[in-house]
């Protein structure tokens, strides 16, 4: 199927909010999610993969506090990267498992990300080894820790109004 050529329908939508809350940790989720939904986990397993392979979902995967396994400092880092060097770089930043996000921006330091680690020290001693590696200065740098944790959570509520019609989005 191409990317963009499959239009969710109102059961897409609903199983696009379904996921967007907790998936239990049961032995057969699908099947508590697809009750929900009000099908059966078959058909939610197949619109699951037509949503997947149309490029709306990317998976599913668990949201970890990582303040609570052992990550308790973090920063967001954006790099100024000269334009040819930004996809090697940008590889570079993601191949760190500290490294959470990493985006690229219309800005002059154009590569943003977010980078954990066990304290402050750590955090420092983890920037400063990828800006060796990356071969740029301090200077080419916006070092901004995170002092308090407002908002992670984030939810797109796609059935109060389909096809732009409202808050939810652009389906």
């Amino acid at each position: 199927m191409t990317k963009g050529a499959y239009l969710p329908d109102e059961t897409d939508i609903a199983i696009l909010d379904a996921l967007q809350e907790e998936v239990p940790l049961v032995c057969r989720p699908w099947d508590v999610v697809a009750e929900k939904v009000g099908i059966t986990s078959e058909e939610l397993l197949i619109r699951m993969e037509q949503l997947r392979d149309a490029g709306i979902l990317r998976g599913i995967s668990p949201t970890l506090e990582s303040r609570r396994w052992g990550l308790p400092s973090a920063t967001l880092v954006a790099l100024k990267v000269p334009p040819g060097r930004v996809e090697e770089v940008a590889a570079l930043v993601s191949s760190y498992p500290e490294v959470s996000h990493n985006f690229l921006r219309d800005h002059p330091f154009p590569l943003w990300f977010t980078l954990s680690g066990r304290d402050e020290g750590h955090v420092r001693a983890l920037l400063s080894d990828i800006l060796e590696r990356a071969g740029l200065s301090e200077e080419d740098a916006l070092d901004l820790p995170t002092e308090k944790k407002i908002k992670v959570d984030v939810r797109f509520r796609f059935r109060a109004g389909m096809h732009g019609e409202g808050a939810g989005g652009p389906l």
